[in-house]
């Protein structure tokens, strides 16, 4: 398969105003932090910084909360059908600063302009469409007949989705009547501040939405703090582990969205371009910076060397640059913290007997990059096929039955998402019954949408984003 050379086309920097500086977003005001302490955050693309940032203390999470909480009697109380407005009236607002919430996504990120102007910010919008609608209509979810919210969630989010996390959150937990506490990751605030602002040209009330930036020890105040009701947080599974701990003696609700190794599973009868489409897609979007990315491709003996041949040519096509430029598949790895990860991984996966191959690919000097990355010859004592590496690397694995593939998927102490790829839809149910996986696709991998469910099990976390089920964290029930 050729790969035909394209001429650059750069998306432009100018739709994005970024400030020099940002301050906390805390009683529907930017405001600086109690003692002055900042960070920045640069572009993983070229290292450039792109802002300094306020970094909150314990002084300044106490004042988001206390904001949060008197907020909430106001707007809990408020008649379902207007907080339904203030959420129709964001998506909108989203939706008319889509393209700039694209750039500025990708230059803070690091993925494919591509992904962010055609997965990202329209699934921003379509949740807080989705749950703007849910909002006079709880008592019809199923949690009762008269559900109320819980008060005030603290929220954490992650650096691989910053605003579609952010609206995951947010959306469902006003909604609900709740007011919100929430962090962004340190590496990727810049759309959580720019959602800061769309609250205010929304003219949400004052201390519904409050946004706090900095690193671990002010989301650890946060998710500690007792005037917390709920928590929400989305991350790795050692991160998750200590939150659960901390709330354990606590009242406070809890849900968590923690790491993944899903199984990508190949039948003899599967159409193998779609397939090797799925396998692309499972993996290698967002730099595989996902949660519940098909690191781990399990293939049919019969079938492997027709599927590693084409997955081969068509990874030769890929291609790895600028996020911003619309031609890109391949982005930057979001810091380089996870990058030395990734490598550290790979390395490991080398040492260990299982062989590596990436495309010819040629990486920029400046930046955080690392090639698509397969890895044939892996046992399931293999680290990388153990271990979440959240980056563009594959673990390719052989089964001969139906039994066997399940069982080599299910052996891992992560439970979050599974591909099944085959023409028989007796088979897909009979391994969608038996995969321990919180979400099972079929002939597709990574497709996403508000009304759906989303969550796992096992170290993969528990509780439910997305759809009606993911109204039942947000309310008294």
């Amino acid at each position: 398969m050729p790969k035909f050379e394209y001429a650059p086309a750069p998306e432009s920097r100018s739709v994005v105003d970024i400030r020099e500086s940002y301050g906390l977003f805390i009683d529907g005001k930017f405001t600086d932090s109690a003692d002055g302490r900042a960070f920045k955050t640069i572009s993983p693309a070229t290292e450039e910084v792109l802002a300094e940032v306020t970094e909150a203390g314990p002084e300044d999470v106490d004042r988001a909360v206390n904001a949060a909480r008197r907020a909430y009697p106001l707007w809990s109380a408020l008649p379902p059908a207007q907080r339904s407005k203030y959420l129709f009236r964001i998506a909108r607002i989203i939706q008319e600063r889509a393209r700039e919430l694209a750039v500025l996504e990708s230059l803070d990120n690091g993925k494919p302009i591509r992904e962010s102007r055609d997965v990202d910010i329209p699934l921003v919008a379509a949740h807080f469409f989705y749950y703007a609608g849910w909002a006079d209509k709880l008592e019809h979810a199923g949690f009762g007949p008269s559900p109320k919210p819980l008060g005030v969630a603290g929220q954490v989010i992650p650096w691989n989705f910053p605003l579609l996390m952010l609206a995951w959150k947010i959306a469902p937990a006003l909604a609900c009547g709740n007011t919100v506490v929430l962090k962004p990751a340190e590496t990727t605030p810049l759309t959580a501040l720019a959602f800061a602002e769309i609250c205010q040209q929304a003219d949400l009330p004052p201390g519904v939405v409050n946004i706090i930036t900095g690193a671990g020890e002010t989301g650890r105040a946060l998710v500690t703090h007792p005037g917390i009701d709920k928590v929400a947080f989305t991350g790795s599974t050692e991160v998750g582990k200590e939150i659960a701990r901390a709330c354990a003696s606590t009242r406070k609700k809890l849900t968590l969205e923690l790491g993944g190794k899903a199984a990508n599973i190949v039948f003899e009868d599967a159409p193998v371009d779609q397939a090797v489409e799925g396998i692309v897609n499972g993996i290698f979007f967002n730099q595989g910076h996902v949660c519940c990315a098909g690191s781990r491709l399990l293939v049919q003996e019969s079938v492997y060397s027709e599927v590693l041949a084409a997955l081969r040519r068509r990874l030769e096509t890929l291609r790895l640059g600028d996020p911003l430029d619309k031609n890109t598949d391949v982005g930057a790895i979001n810091s380089a913290a996870q990058l030395a990860k990734i490598r550290e991984l790979s390395q490991v996966g080398e040492a260990e007997g299982a062989e590596r191959w990436s495309p010819p690919c040629d990486l920029p000097v400046k930046g955080f990059w690392f090639p698509p990355t397969v890895f044939t010859g892996v046992s399931q004592a293999h680290r990388i096929a153990r271990e979440e590496i959240f980056g563009p690397v594959l673990s390719v694995l052989t089964f001969r039955t139906p039994a066997e593939a399940v069982e080599k998927a299910n052996n891992t102490p992560y439970g979050l998402s599974a591909g099944i790829w085959t023409e028989k839809g007796s088979l897909i149910l009979w391994m969608a019954s038996r995969l321990r996986a919180g979400v099972v696709w079929a002939n597709t991998f990574n497709k996403f949408d508000p009304t759906s469910p989303f969550g796992g099990y096992k170290e993969s976390g528990y509780g439910r984003e997305g759809g009606r089920h993911g109204l039942e964290a947000y309310l008294d029930v």
